[in-house]
C-alpha cells in the first residue's frame, strides 16, 4: 500500500493534479515519519491508521472552519478526504456493523459499561473499515441499555 501510494504520486505528478498531488506529499510525509518512529517498514495496516488519522485530521479542521465559515477551505478538505477514502477498504453498512457488534455481544455477553474495553477489542477485526468512533457510540449506547 505504501508502493501504492508512491506510485500514485508519480501519476498526480505526470498529471498536474495539484490537490491530489499536495495529499499525497503529506500522506507520504506522515508515513515516512511512521516509519522512522518503529524503526521497520510499515504494514497495511499501519499504513491505513496513518491514512485514517489524515482524514480525521481533517475532519477535526472541518469542524473548526465551519466556526468562521470558510466555505473555500471547508470545500478543498471535503476534497481531501475523498482522494484519501480511496485507500481506504470499502466502509461497512450500518447492518453490517450492527451484525457484528451483536455478534461480539452474543459472544461475550456483556453485563455493563464496564465491558466496554473487551467489546472494542473485539471490534478492532472491522476498525479497517470503519469509524471506530460511530462503533463507540453504539456500543456504548447498548451497554446502557443493559
Amino acid at each position: 500500500m505504501f508502493n501504492q501510494i508512491g506510485e500514485d504520486l508519480k501519476e498526480a505528478l505526470k498529471n498536474q493534479e495539484k490537490l491530489v498531488l499536495s495529499v499525497l506529499r503529506m500522506v507520504k510525509s506522515a508515513l515516512q515519519l511512521e516509519k522512522i518512529n518503529k524503526k521497520d517498514d510499515l504494514t497495511d495496516e499501519e499504513v491505513l491508521a496513518v491514512i485514517k488519522k489524515q482524514i480525521k485530521m481533517r475532519r477535526d479542521s472541518i469542524v473548526e472552519f465551519e466556526k468562521f465559515d470558510k466555505k473555500e477551505e471547508i470545500e478543498t478538505l471535503n476534497q481531501e478526504i475523498e482522494i484519501l477514502n480511496r485507500y481506504l477498504p470499502e466502509a461497512l453498512s450500518e447492518e453490517e456493523i450492527d451484525k457484528a457488534i451483536d455478534d461480539v455481544f452474543d459472544t461475550l455477553k456483556p453485563s455493563g459499561i464496564k465491558d466496554m474495553g473487551a467489546i472494542m477489542k473485539a471490534l478492532q477485526s472491522i476498525a479497517s473499515q470503519v469509524d471506530m468512533s460511530e462503533v463507540s457510540k453504539k456500543v456504548r449506547k447498548r451497554l446502557s441499555n443493559i
